[in-house]
């Protein structure tokens, strides 16, 4: 079942040091309503500048291998992967981030188990509405120099990585996890950044890790970690390498049913490839026309659905909302076909057919979450909780509301109602597998 939407019961503020910038920071971070995401928000020129967090806030001509940052205009927050990485392992989708300065602190401790307790204290609201769910269902893939970066299909979020340092403290390394709230808070969110000594001079002389200092980070040179404070797992080094890519991948701004697999991947890497991803779920979106007019007439509708007369029993689309929701109109008039056995000297539409108009106009719906949809049909599999309230006469419009619940690999529930003016008529669950032509 795909989850609802998050944020949390109370704002609350952080304080500390930007790990680049070195800066004194203070963060307020406050509920937001649905649909909004997460959202920063800096002032500016005694202007107050908001930045999404998405990955069209991210310049990919500006990449840089050390953190990721997120601009509009000439505003930018620095090393946003963190913050991201917590909101996203701990569910939360909708948040805005009151920020005083260019970078979110890092913690004193180096663990970003702290950030969890605080959202943790401030606790977790469901909201009204499923999450933006984004279904990996084929091998999406990304190559460069020697760094590979793929999804393939699975029924929960996972990720997978593999660093390999020519350092034999570090040397090389795989995790794998099913990334839950409770997974992220204990075997994620307590590793630390790590840095090689070697590298210490060439990132300062570039202006980097001003508040870098051992209590926050990991230090490793030729003879081995030079921090005092033991590793808190063997393999700390790649887990803040997944903490780092679960940040990045929160950009896609959905929430991810698929496993994604890096090798030897970093920041630039990252966001190429959620790039990727970005642009395959706006295909997805984008497949579903415009309501040109306010509306899809019926030529439009059979372009993309099989059914034809006497089966076509949607006439228009009126409202879409991708992924979501959709509402249609059909017409009931006296010519209908069905009126001459049902019943004659009392017309009243087959109840039946409430139901197949409200699964047509489902399936328009439906169809909008594979790539190229025109290649597949929806089979309505299942039923529930059908309610018949009043019968549909010739003359009556019926007005159809489908909100899709939940989807996964391939296999959808959709809540349909029915109305006539103001008045439910019927009502259903229904279940549906998308299939191919």
């Amino acid at each position: 079942m795909t989850r609802q939407q998050r944020t949390i019961e109370r704002e609350f503020s952080i304080e500390g040091l930007g790990l680049h910038t070195g800066e004194h920071v203070a963060l307020t971070l406050k509920p937001a309503p649905v649909n909004s995401g997460i959202r920063f928000v800096h002032e500016r020129d005694g202007k107050r500048v908001e930045i999404p967090a998405v990955i069209t806030s991210v310049a990919l001509d500006k990449l840089t291998p050390r953190n990721t940052t997120i601009r509009n205009g000439d505003a930018a927050i620095y090393t946003v992967e963190h913050l991201l990485a917590a909101c996203y392992g701990l569910h939360v989708d909708n948040l805005l981030i009151e920020i005083s300065a260019n970078e979110p602190p890092v913690p004193k401790s180096g663990s970003y188990e702290s950030y969890v307790q605080a959202f943790k204290r401030a606790g977790f609201v469901s909201q009204d509405a499923p999450v933006n769910l984004f279904e990996v269902d084929h091998l999406i893939t990304h190559q460069e120099d020697g760094i590979e970066i793929y999804a393939t299909p699975s029924d929960t979020f996972r990720v997978s990585f593999t660093i390999q340092f020519q350092n034999k403290f570090i040397g090389t390394q795989y995790a794998s996890f099913e990334v839950t709230p409770e997974v992220f808070e204990k075997e994620i969110s307590p590793a630390r950044t790590f840095v090689l000594g070697k590298d210490i001079e060439e990132l300062r002389q570039a202006g980097l890790i001003k508040g870098g200092s051992l209590d926050n980070a990991i230090v490793f040179n030729d003879e081995g970690m030079v921090n005092e404070q033991p590793l808190r797992f063997p393999d700390e080094c790649v887990r803040h390498k997944v903490l780092d890519l679960i940040g990045d991948l929160s950009l896609l701004g959905a929430s991810i049913r698929g496993h994604i697999h890096a090798v030897k991947s970093g920041h630039s890497s990252n966001l190429r490839f959620v790039k990727k991803l970005w642009d395959l779920k706006e295909e997805r979106r984008r497949w579903l026309p415009a309501l040109d007019g306010g509306q899809w007439d019926t030529n439009l509708i059979r372009e993309i659905i099989p059914h034809r007369y006497p089966f076509l029993l949607v006439d228009r689309i009126i409202e879409v909302e991708a992924n979501k929701r959709i509402v249609g109109i059909k017409n009931v008039t006296i010519n209908e076909p069905f009126f001459a056995g049902h019943f004659p000297g009392h017309p009243i539409m087959p109840a039946v057919l409430i139901l197949e108009s409200m699964a047509q106009v489902g399936g328009l719906l439906v169809l909008n979450t594979v790539d190229n949809p025109k290649n597949y049909l929806v089979y309505f599999t299942g039923l529930d909780k059908a309610r018949f309230r009043k019968p549909v006469l010739p003359g009556d419009q019926l007005r159809l509301e489908i909100e899709l619940v939940a989807i996964r690999m391939r296999v959808c529930k959709m809540r349909g109602k029915a109305y006539v003016g103001d008045e439910l008529v019927a009502e259903a669950e229904m279940l549906a597998n998308i299939v191919p032509r």
